[in-house]
């Protein structure tokens, strides 16, 4: 009897493991070929991403997480786990803009807490890519484009205007995808340093009439460059915005404005034809 429940037993092991062997799993990234990051107790562990963090799942109520600053996740147990007795484990995933990335993150031991690591930078052994529709360029890739621009010595001015000692200039114009890089600058002619109260785009008529309405469309730079507060002599900056269209009777302020109580104005025209002799950057 004893030898027949040995038989089936062995039977019935062999046709679990057949079918596990036969079942279709999804296609994927295990569990098991994840990262592990060790959590201990009353420690927090600092996730650092290349590019602003879109999106962060956490599988498990024992950690908790949140966003300090737009590139940076943290995480650390819950005050309830980290007083009881036992383990903890979840997956972390973490979506930028261009990439995905999960880790395994456990709670440590006594052994393991020694060599915790309490801040991790997302490198690109740990991103999978991801494409959304929509999205366009991240802010690193931006970013580079325009200190490649900025590096290139700047030609004759498209544009060019003066007011109160001050003289600004259009540079050039880049398209890149369905992005307008804007190279512009200014030199301050006086010796009183301009402080840099605001930087504004907008779309604005041509001819303004009195007797009608003035409709000004505001536009919001998807990168700017640098955010110096003043400059001495010479300004030199690269903003970014998302392609648009506007009509011959409209034109493109760039208003550069100091803080008071001097509050010098200057402001920098782009026509719509400018822009239609934008050079291309090759990608």
């Amino acid at each position: 009897m004893k030898k027949i429940l040995y038989c089936l037993a062995i039977i019935y092991m062999a046709s679990l493991t057949t079918y596990a062997q036969s079942t279709p799993f999804p296609a994927g990234i295990k569990k098991s070929s994840l990262p592990i990051v060790y959590l201990p107790e009353n420690v927090s562990v600092q996730f650092v991403s290349p590019e602003p963090i879109q999106y962060v799942d956490i599988s498990s109520k024992s950690f908790i997480g949140d966003l300090p600053l737009k590139n940076i996740l943290r995480i650390r147990l819950r005050d309830s786990i980290a007083s009881s007795i036992g383990t903890a484990n979840a997956v972390i995933t973490i979506a930028g803009e261009k990439f995905i990335a999960q880790y395994q993150v456990v709670r440590a031991d006594s052994i393991t807490a020694r060599d915790t690591r309490t801040e991790i930078t997302i490198g690109e052994d740990d991103m999978r890519p991801l494409d959304i529709s929509g999205i366009g360029f991240s802010q690193n890739q931006l970013k580079q484009f325009a200190l490649d621009l900025f590096s290139k010595k700047p030609g004759k001015p498209i544009e060019k205007t003066k007011s109160f000692a001050l003289q600004g200039t259009v540079n050039h114009i880049y398209t890149a995808g369905e992005y307008i890089f804007i190279d512009f600058g200014y030199r301050n002619k006086t010796n009183l340093a301009y402080n840099i109260a605001d930087l504004r785009f907008h779309i604005d008529d041509k001819k303004i009439n009195k007797a009608t309405n003035v409709q000004s469309i505001e536009l919001k730079p998807e990168f700017i460059l640098f955010t110096k507060p003043l400059f001495q002599k010479t300004y030199r900056n690269i903003i970014v915005l998302k392609k648009l269209t506007y009509p011959g009777n409209k034109i493109l302020h760039i208003e550069l404005s100091e803080k008071q109580l001097s509050g010098r104005v200057i402001t920098l025209n782009i026509s719509y034809q400018d822009v239609l002799d934008a050079d291309t950057i090759p990608i």
